[in-house]
């Protein structure tokens, strides 16, 4: 599947918009204004969420939970490296996914079990953050599509630090 990720350029918080490989919008994220640490909810378009995002503060690196149903589902890590930067996404069992490439230019892929699942590219060509992710059938969208925003929101937190 083909998505579309388009942050909004004039807005409160933290919104973007999922959109399918046709334009037409398919989910959105919402960030609260006023909280410690970045809180989004993942929703359809008639706004029923379909998982949270909440930055969990007291970390030594960048470290962000997602929840399905309010239960904790996986936890996206930031790893420690001197050159490259490098993510993690934890899910139960055997299941997790390692993030890399070129983060600053929204060209990375993710890596379960030794084969891509899914890959990232930024369209150069917009006056806000848009970037296209496709992903392998049968993967968890949702969740990729999670950690993809998460990566986004540390990527923006180095920035203005």
């Amino acid at each position: 599947m083909r998505y579309v990720i388009r942050e909004r350029f004039w807005s409160w918080g933290d919104n973007f918009y999922v959109y399918d490989e046709d334009q037409q919008p398919v989910y959105q994220i919402k960030g609260k204004v006023f909280s410690w640490g970045d809180q989004l909810a993942f929703c359809d378009m008639r706004g029923n969420e379909l998982a949270f995002i909440k930055q969990r503060l007291l970390s030594f690196m960048p470290c962000y939970e997602i929840y399905h149903g309010g239960k904790l589902f996986a936890e996206m890590h930031k790893q420690f490296t001197w050159f490259n930067q490098k993510f993690t996404l934890d899910v139960p069992g055997p299941n997790d996914y390692t993030i890399d490439g070129s983060f600053w230019l929204h060209d990375y892929q993710f890596q379960r079990e030794g084969r891509t699942v899914a890959k990232v590219c930024k369209d150069f060509w917009t006056w806000n953050d848009t970037y296209g992710i496709e992903t392998t059938s049968g993967e968890d969208d949702v969740t990729i599509l999670c950690a993809c925003i998460v990566i986004d929101q540390i990527l923006h937190d180095d920035r203005h630090d």
